[in-house]
């Protein structure tokens, strides 16, 4: 990548990180994770408790990206269809039409507190994460390019909330957790929150057009054999740890190499190195392995193993 482009797309990608960090304060960290999950062209699911501003940063980032937003709330009542669509009988034309759910015509799809609805409903967006379409009786159609889903969760009044399959939960490239701001922040959110509309001081910085440059971008990112055989270990170290019942899949082996171009290319290289895999790891691998009842006995989250298998697995020698 010429050293022109690669400049220009630094500076692009940091100013779409100062603008969402405009209306998300204190927590650069996760709006960078957002932004490489979306160069990366995956989905992500925020999981926190309430008011920390998932939300937000959802609707921030849209409006950053200039890419169309929308948003489902999701309960107990939302069937398949107000997702995907439906078709229903046109009796002058004699014909079904497609009636389009709100996951058709959007760019970010935000499925809000997306554990309060029903499993059945839930799966109805496997297609289109993996695949970017759905298909309704029959007939396929496509979703729009860019197609992210940024999902929302939190553990907090469990009762009515049915926990994601972990078919669906290897979809999502990432899972991330905001967390309560520093005091500083804090405070600057309540000043700051005393006008009605958060959004208005924050530009539009790219486009549709920009961000699948900016994805493509990302693919052409440089990583050795080394750093691959480096992600092989980590993930085989995971099938293979007495503490983790089901280890991360090649699903997530590919994540884990696409996120690390992702972070690579924010911060201005067009190569990979071992920091930049250590940096993601935790972020893609952790939600997609399942810890043995015996190691949550122990109350060691999935999180805490693979951070302790980072310290153990070694860098190949010929890095």
């Amino acid at each position: 990548m010429q050293e022109k482009t690669l400049t220009a797309i630094h500076t692009a990608i940091e100013a779409a990180v100062g603008e969402i960090n405009k209306v998300i304060i204190g927590k650069d960290d996760v709006v960078r994770k957002v932004m490489m999950s979306i160069l990366a062209n995956g989905h992500i699911l925020i999981d926190d408790v309430p008011g920390v501003g998932k939300t937000s940063l959802a609707a921030a980032t849209g409006k950053v990206l200039g890419i169309d937003y929308n948003r489902i709330q999701f309960t107990p009542d939302i069937l398949p269809s107000d997702i995907v669509g439906f078709t229903i009988y046109n009796k002058e034309n004699d014909n079904f039409v497609y009636m389009p759910g709100v996951i058709n015509d959007t760019n970010l799809l935000l499925a809000d507190e997306i554990n309060r609805t029903s499993s059945r409903t839930q799966s109805a967006l496997l297609e289109a994460m993996e695949e970017k379409q759905v298909t309704v009786d029959g007939k396929t159609h496509q979703l729009r390019n860019p197609f992210i889903v940024i999902a929302t969760q939190n553990q907090v009044g469990a009762a009515g909330t049915q926990v994601l399959p972990h078919a669906q939960m290897d979809r999502f490239l990432t899972r991330l957790s905001v967390g309560y701001p520093d005091k500083e922040s804090e405070m600057k959110v309540i000043k700051e929150r005393q006008t009605p509309d958060p959004y208005a001081g924050i530009r539009k910085i790219l486009s549709p057009q920009m961000v699948l440059q900016l994805q493509q971008a990302t693919l052409t990112v440089t990583i050795k054999d080394a750093l691959v055989e480096y992600i092989t270990d980590l993930v085989t170290a995971t099938r293979e740890d007495t503490r983790i019942e089901l280890g991360v899949s090649p699903r997530g082996s590919i994540a884990v190499s696409h996120m690390a171009k992702a972070c690579a290319l924010m911060k201005g290289r067009d190569y990979v190195i071992e920091d930049d895999i250590r940096e993601v790891f935790c972020d893609v691998c952790a939600h997609r392995i399942i810890t043995t009842q015996k190691a949550r006995a122990a109350h060691q989250s999935g999180r805490e193993i693979l951070e302790q298998i980072l310290k153990t697995v070694k860098v190949p020698y010929s890095l």
